[in-house]
């Protein structure tokens, strides 16, 4: 085995006067930094900086440092470029990381700034007057038709009711803990919301929550049966993901433990991999059957969507899976979160949420045929402004998962894979997921849901308009800072001062 040459990316300090050797650090960090041998001692190569010991430190006594070492300026060649090349000269093997991309491309949502209303339009305070943020996710008539009384002629296709316009992202059995994913859908519950199964099936636990559930179908059919596909609100064929295109799931088997076993149907400590490609999808047509033949087995009563990576031409596959028959489209940007990716994907494959949403909700008006398909923007919504700004490009509804996975506690150390999290969110040891309650994630969740829907209702009357409905699509309202032509162009959005 090849000794490594890599330093440490963080450094433990301890501070020995304020330590009183109570051990807890020890037992609670998940990545073995700490060991105790008359006092506490760290192995800093080991440290993640999830910053669980620090937070349950009685004293205070741990602070973690980025490492003090100095590297030789290179504009080509940066740091992480070469502690990355040293990690593969030593294993061979394909990087892995967690969450979105986290390299400096441009965040666009930055860039843009949203109107407000002063003389002639008056603005609206959300206090003293009703903001109606409730929106339906699902196919709309072209027209309504009534007859001589009064009565709706017209047949309605099934749609979900949001209060709302956010939803909780697709986070499996397996890639989280049970907590977790109790915590999301007792949440959603609790919000008149809906939270997604992911590829891993519904676990017999969740089913009181089913009401508010979206069932994932995934490539690999994990956990999909008769009762599956009948207990949600709605269903989403997943074909792609933002944060790895192109390629498949991959749950390692130390994280499919017995009852992810029994809830995904395949062996415990097995890999569950799914395939890039559904291996009965190489068409919209085939695409089609698929959605027809989940509608069918529903009795057509539940809306069904189509999940898909933001790529290059994102617009074109978008209109051909709503002429197809999805009820929605759910977008996916390239800095969306993962349990698990090759890094060189994550951070080089795909395209940001805002200009695959803008470009989809142009398509789908020049073709005529917004009205038969919601979208559920995703890909990195970190505040209700991102969310107020993703309205306004065109989505029906935005989803969130990081930031969900942050109001629980996550640090966003990126190392979901390893099925180690400290915090008991990304991890199926018991001693480990137990940390995490899932009445107080659920809690914690439903407060920043709580939160932005408070700040999107201020939004809104800053705009002078009392629905989220009025906002949808309207790229009036949006200004861009800092963004070439070309970029704004897509967008639809106009230089600031203009």
């Amino acid at each position: 085995m090849l000794n490594s040459v890599l330093s440490p990316e963080f450094k433990v300090v301890i501070d020995r006067e304020r330590c009183i050797k109570c051990k807890r650090c020890v037992i609670g960090c998940g990545f073995g930094t700490l060991s105790f041998a008359d006092r506490v001692i760290a192995d800093d190569s080991k440290c993640v900086a999830c910053h669980y010991c620090v937070t349950h430190c009685p004293t205070g006594a741990i602070v973690i440092q980025d490492y003090p070492l100095a590297y030789k300026g290179n504009a080509d060649w940066s740091v992480g470029l070469r502690k990355n090349r040293w990690k593969q000269s030593e294993t061979g093997g394909v990087l892995l990381t967690g969450m979105g991309n986290d390299q400096p491309y441009p965040i666009i949502f930055d860039h843009l700034v949203l109107d407000a209303c002063q003389v002639t339009n008056p603005s609206i305070d959300p206090l003293r007057e009703p903001m109606e943020l409730r929106t339906f996710i699902g196919r709309k008539p072209e027209a309504l038709e009534f007859d001589g009384e009064g009565r709706l002629k017209t047949t309605l296709e099934p749609n979900f009711q949001l209060e709302t316009p956010i939803v909780f992202s697709p986070m499996s059995y397996g890639s989280i803990s049970l907590n977790a994913q109790k915590a999301l859908a007792m949440a959603a519950k609790a919000n008149g919301i809906t939270w997604n199964t992911g590829e891993g099936g519904l676990h017999k636990d969740l089913l009181p929550y089913a009401s508010n559930a979206v069932a994932q179908v995934a490539s690999g059919r994990f956990g999909v049966h008769s009762g599956y596909l009948q207990a949600p609100a709605m269903l989403e064929i997943k074909i792609g993901q933002g944060a790895k295109p192109g390629i498949g799931g991959h749950l390692p088997g130390e994280k499919v433990s017995l009852e992810v076993s029994e809830t995904r149907m395949i062996p415990m400590g097995t890999d569950a991999l799914s395939p890039a490609p559904h291996h009965d999808i190489y068409s919209i047509e085939d695409l089609r059957q698929l959605i027809y033949a989940l509608k069918e087995a529903t009795d057509y009563q539940k809306p069904v969507g189509v999940k898909i990576a933001a790529v290059h031409n994102v617009a074109a596959i978008a209109s051909g899976i709503v002429y197809a028959g999805a009820d929605y489209v759910y977008l996916d940007g390239f800095r969306g979160g993962t349990g698990a990716a090759p890094t060189i994907i994550r951070d080089h494959v795909g395209i940001p949420i805002e200009l695959a949403l803008a470009a989809v909700d142009d398509r789908l008006r020049q073709d005529g045929i917004r009205h038969r398909a919601s979208i559920i923007a995703a890909g990195s919504i970190r505040s209700s402004g991102d969310l107020a700004k993703a309205i306004a490009l065109g989505a029906d509804a935005v989803a969130i998962g990081t930031a969900s996975l942050l109001a629980m506690g996550c640090r966003l150390c990126q190392k979901c894979y390893t099925g180690n999290c400290s915090w008991g969110i990304t991890t199926q040891k018991p001693e480990l997921t137990r940390r995490l309650d899932p009445y107080v994630a659920a809690e914690r969740v439903s407060n920043l849901v709580h939160a932005w829907s408070h700040e999107l209702k201020e939004i809104l009357g800053a705009l002078g308009i009392n629905s989220v409905e009025s906002l949808r699509g309207s790229r009036e309202r949006l200004r861009g800072i800092g963004l070439d032509q070309g970029t704004l162009n897509i967008l639809g959005v106009k230089p600031a001062g203009r």
